[in-house]
């Protein structure tokens, strides 16, 4: 009779934990379209995988007649389980419980799973919905966030970080998304800010709403702080198993190998005409990364921020590759501000996890202008070139068309440990465009020639013809080998192939010192 009893009131703990802050705000939850914590880990992991950790722990607090306001678990829902069968370890705030507040218990249970994970090798998905610090704890909670936010260093680099945005996000919980590889949000119901609109009013004057100050799309267009938004929880979901599909579960990993069905011969006789002959006009470098990689899927991260450079994941039989690509139809390509330090720190990520890179390149420069150089586009561009040197893993580059000045040695040129570099016969590789290059060499037969274009015009092209090619660069030992574009792909294939046994380092040290 005793065991029954005893059976029986664990079931019963075990329903008040499931329910958190009860089914009135359940309902509440869900009236704002959102789902609830542990709806979310249901929907993130494979089904019956996951398995709780400390799910009856609650917080110690008495001030502000906390003793009475005590809840299983806290208001975080934590533990491991599975994404297609692969071990993840997760953590999951409950909105429902004191509005997700973070306390010094809360803490501790985040704490404990990020442990874990580092010591096991497996990747922390953190999926957040929290109304910040809990006030009645006062310091605890402060506390709690630096002891979280010292896990995200440690673990940055040995384990993927990956954090969803579902609900607010203000304040001091924000840097933890922050340190982490990467951040999701939802439209609508997701913000993120350091200061929120009444405060920023006060101090400033200025009136700004929640959704404008933090909400997805600002965060995915304006400031590059997240990497993706999605329509609903869902959607957010289903897009952080597909990522971790690429990923592997730890630094002394390799990244996951599929099966292929794609032809890894295949040729495709389009990529012949997707570069135009007019070396001015643009085109889409989709039509190149698509027609490439296995399957044409290509999972692009930060779509929606600095356009004028392409950032991803595909695969090239069956092998997770990170591509970095300029695009021409925006900007003509030009790396800025933004540009750099989206691909820097993509190459970065891939670099720790032992991804590949296959750079396509077709980039006329860093963009000129006082805005970029009072912005510090040389610290901010020497982010990117800082990154690919210090790669050390496979490296493939394929120059498309244009590669002129610093920029080509920075978008993973041979002379920064580039493995194989490649280029299309239409590649123009040389310190400057044929047009600015003729006004400074032939600066004195221009003027000579004063209204008569046509002899500028024979300068340029007979300066295109004899320099903005790949035949120098290719004569030098700077480029491989120029290939045909439709044989894009397998050449691709074959370069990473042979690169599988690379080993390369740095020398010894305790870290470099990126210019940040």
């Amino acid at each position: 009779m005793a065991a029954q009893n005893a059976l029986e009131g664990l079931r019963k703990r075990h329903a008040e934990a499931q329910l958190g802050g009860g089914e009135d705000r359940i309902k509440k939850q869900h009236a704002a379209g959102k789902l609830t914590a542990r709806e979310r880990v249901d929907r993130l992991l494979d089904p019956g995988s996951f398995v709780e950790l400390d799910k009856f722990k609650t917080h110690r607090c008495t001030d502000f007649g906390m003793e009475s306001k005590k809840t299983p678990g806290d208001g975080v829902v934590t533990g491991y389980g599975k994404i297609d069968g692969r071990h993840v370890v997760v953590f999951s705030q409950d909105f429902t419980v004191l509005g997700g507040s973070l306390g010094e218990a809360f803490a501790e249970k985040v704490c404990k799973v990020m442990d874990f994970a580092t010591k096991q090798g497996y990747p922390v998905i953190g999926l957040n919905d929290s109304g910040g610090a809990r006030i009645q704890e006062g310091v605890a909670s402060l506390g709690g966030y630096a002891d979280i936010f010292l896990r995200n260093a440690l673990a940055s680099g040995v384990v993927p970080q990956i954090s969803a945005i579902m609900g607010p996000c203000a304040g001091g919980a924000v840097y933890s998304p922050a340190m982490t590889d990467f951040i999701f949000m939802v439209e609508n119901t997701s913000y993120m800010f350091i200061t929120g609109p009444d405060v920023i009013k006060t101090v400033t004057r200025e009136e700004v709403t929640m959704e404008d100050l933090g909400g997805a799309i600002t965060h995915n267009t304006r400031s590059g702080v997240a990497d993706r938004h999605f329509v609903n929880d869902e959607e957010c979901l289903a897009r952080i198993r597909e990522l971790m599909s690429y990923l592997p579960a730890n630094n002394t990993e390799d990244p996951p190998t599929l099966t292929c069905t794609d032809d890894p011969e295949r040729r495709d006789a389009t990529l012949n005409d997707i570069v135009p002959e007019n070396p001015n006009k643009p085109y889409d470098m989709f039509e190149i990364i698509n027609r490439v990689v296995d399957d044409g899927q290509f999972f692009e991260i930060q779509p929606d921020y600095a356009k004028n450079i392409v950032i991803g994941f595909a695969r090239l039989n069956g092998r997770s590759v990170g591509i970095v690509a300029n695009q021409p139809s925006v900007m003509a390509g030009c790396l800025d501000i933004n540009s750099s330090i989206k691909a820097a720190r993509f190459v970065r990520f891939c670099d720790c996890f032992n991804i590949p890179i296959v750079t396509f390149v077709d980039v006329p420069g860093f963009l000129p202008g006082t805005a970029q150089e009072y912005g510090g586009i040389i610290k901010h561009g020497a982010k990117l070139l800082y990154a690919y040197c210090e790669a050390t893993v496979p490296k493939v580059t394929v120059i498309t068309r244009k590669a002129y000045g610093g920029a080509y040695d920075v978008m993973s040129s041979k002379h920064i440990r580039g493995d194989i570099n490649l280029a299309y016969p239409s590649a123009e590789i040389a310190v400057m465009g044929p047009d600015g290059a003729v006004n400074i060499i032939f600066r004195k037969e221009i003027k000579e020639a004063g209204d008569d274009a046509s002899k500028r015009t024979e300068l340029v092209d007979n300066y295109r013809e004899a320099f903005a090619n790949p035949y120098k660069a290719a004569e030098l030992g700077y480029i491989d080998d120029i290939i045909v574009p439709e044989d894009t792909r397998p050449q691709l294939i074959n370069a990473l192939e042979m690169l599988k046994t690379k080993r390369d380092t740095n020398p010894p040290k305790k870290h470099g010192n990126i210019p940040l």
